[in-house]
């Protein structure tokens, strides 16, 4: 990170075992605090108050070692000289507190997303509660004592969740209390505080909300991220966060999703147009990805425009940039790079990157198919990087690019199967609805899943290896399988945000996905020959059995790859490239 030049980061790790230590010393005890705290693949959305008590309790072993971890990664950042980012109060607390001090005045927020109250619904402080400046003030002595402060502290009270009010002295109320509650045990703090919601919620957040938010705290006294600003920027409709600083950010990524996506116009232009914006605040650039170890083009092309006085040229970057990271010129590599370019990683207007592709959904008979780029660019640039295998097959990063670039070319073409697949129940032809399931289920998804599996950063193994790996004993090596194994697959327990942070790993794709696909040409099939309707409904009751039955499976998967993935992806451009070229009709070669 100090490398590409990021000097302000967060430092989040180890702050529920501080919580821990403020809610024990308030008179909270054990159980209410295990029922607040999420398992650790959710801890993002307990600490904004989204979610709580989902796939916890933490055990006291991940207070110890995250704590050990924050302490390791505040003294590197601060010895590299980044400005550590320090979590603060943001107004959300434990029912427990409620039984503590039954005169508190608490508001209960509403259920977040497709969660009800069970796991949902957090208490929210009245911010004139004199016990808001006791606990936030508390919390963050706590923290400072521990770790020393850069004295910047990130709260956000109101993501994702509509306040109790849009009374604008409400608003300036709370961001006042949070601000206080920071300046009590620090008289420097700094608020740095995401933009998000108000691009998410617009009808709620008028201008008349945002300004009494913003201007609750001092001006300069708040940071914002503009968070999505490559998309839906903020700074323009609120005249610059009404004079308070902020960071034009590119968050690209949604739910650590595979899929090549960018908008490489918006974001060499944005950053630009953003401080020539009139009265500007714009105070740096940012990169808020909810998952990264994708598209790594994207992510050095923006922290190289940091560094820039204008936008770059940029087939001639991605030219430079395919050199870098393979080591070496190669001509076929570059075309491939550069059409990559002007295709997938060319997404204009309101672009966002959640991969929508039949692939990774449950399937139905409405699936999405669209695409904002002309999908045979993508063909033509796997042809490219195959031909290049010969010179450039040594190079660690081409083989992972060589798996990326043949994924989505499967992930294409698993559209067109699925378009076909859907073309022949609808009109009723068995034959074809045989075919093309076949070819599906029993080839292009089996081949995929061996592609993956031939690179250890596309494994399902290694992933809930890394998470095992966390655990101090098996029952807590469970609960982290099962933590990760849910985040990629249900999302909840039923399935609430269901296939949101989806992967595609050697392993999963077999598994999960292969199952669901396998389950649905069967059910068009038996439609087809009974003569009796497909039911949407009753086939997400049989899938989701199938997609429960993945994260309690208890399977264990290989950590270590197989397979050499040049040959596989030649094998796989034998068998399926020649149909490409007859677009619009798919079908086996």
């Amino acid at each position: 990170m100090a490398l590409s030049g990021i000097n302000l980061a967060p430092a989040f790790a180890g702050q529920e075992a501080a919580w821990q230590r403020v809610y024990r010393s308030l008179g909270l005890n054990q159980s209410e605090i295990d029922g607040y705290f999420t398992g650790p693949a959710f801890l993002a959305w307990n600490r904004m108050g989204n979610l709580r008590g989902w796939a916890g309790p933490l055990p006291p072993a991940w207070h110890l070692k995250q704590l050990y971890l924050q302490y390791r990664i505040v003294e590197r950042m601060r010895s590299l000289g980044m400005t550590t980012v320090l979590p603060a109060f943001a107004g959300h607390v434990p029912q427990g507190v409620l039984r503590v001090f039954p005169r508190v005045n608490a508001t209960r927020l509403g259920g977040w997303s497709h969660f009800d109250c069970t796991y949902s619904c957090t208490y929210l402080l009245d911010p004139e509660d004199p016990m808001f400046q006791v606990i936030g003030t508390l919390f963050l002595k706590e923290l400072i004592k521990d770790f020393g402060t850069d004295h910047i502290y990130s709260a956000d009270t109101f993501n994702e969740m509509t306040p109790s009010s849009s009374d604008p002295a409400y608003l300036s109320r709370v961001s006042n209390a949070v601000f206080r509650s920071m300046t009590g045990a620090d008289p420097e703090a700094l608020w740095l505080m995401q933009g998000w919601l108000f691009q998410h919620q617009p009808d709620f957040w008028q201008p008349a909300q945002v300004r009494a938010l913003l201007h609750g705290v001092p001006l300069g006294r708040m940071i914002v991220l503009d968070l999505f600003a490559e998309s839906k920027p903020v700074y323009q409709w609120t005249k610059s966060f009404y004079g308070q600083p902020f960071i034009w950010c590119m968050l690209h990524n949604f739910g650590g999703n595979h899929g090549l996506f960018g908008t490489v116009e918006a974001i060499n232009h944005g950053p630009f147009a953003a401080r020539r914006f009139p009265n500007s605040t714009m105070v740096g650039t940012g990169v808020v990805p909810e998952g990264i170890e994708q598209n790594d083009m994207v992510y050095e092309l923006m922290n190289e425009l940091g560094w820039s006085q204008e936008p770059l040229d940029l087939p001639s970057w991605v030219t430079r940039y395919a050199e870098r990271r393979y080591g070496a010129p190669n001509a076929a590599a570059a075309s491939a790079w550069r059409l990559l370019l002007r295709s997938v990683y060319n997404c204009t207007g309101v672009c966002v990157n959640h991969n929508r592709s039949p692939l990774v959904r449950r399937p139905s008979l409405r699936m999405d198919t669209e695409l904002w780029y002309n999908a045979s660019d993508v063909y033509e640039a796997w042809r490219l990087l195959l031909a290049a295998g010969a010179e450039l097959g040594s190079s660690p990063t081409f083989r992972y690019d060589l798996v990326d670039v043949t994924r989505q070319a499967a992930q294409q073409l698993v559209s067109e199967y699925y378009l076909s697949i859907r073309r022949a129940f609808q009109s009723h032809v068995l034959p074809e609805l045989l075919t093309a399931g076949g070819v599906l289920v029993y080839d292009l998804l089996p081949e995929l899943d061996s592609l993956l599996s031939s690179h250890s950063l596309f494994l399902l193994g290694r992933w809930l290896e890394s998470a095992r790996a966390m655990a101090t004993s098996d029952q807590e090596a469970e609960q982290y399988e099962l933590n990760t194994r849910n985040q990629v697959t249900l999302w909840g327990p039923s399935g609430n945000i269901l296939d949101y942070a989806n992967k595609q790993l050697g392993g999963l794709v077999l598994d999960y996905y292969g199952v669901r696909w396998s389950l649905f040409v069967s059910a068009l099939v038996e439609s087809l020959n009974s003569g009796t309707p497909f039911h949407q409904d009753q086939f997400n009751q049989a899938v989701f059995q199938v997609e429960r039955g993945f994260v309690y499976n208890k399977k264990r998967y290989p950590a270590v790859p197989a397979g050499d993935t040049l040959e596989i992806s030649r094998k796989l451009f034998l068998k399926y490239y020649p149909s490409t070229l007859q677009r619009g009709r798919a079908g086996p070669a």
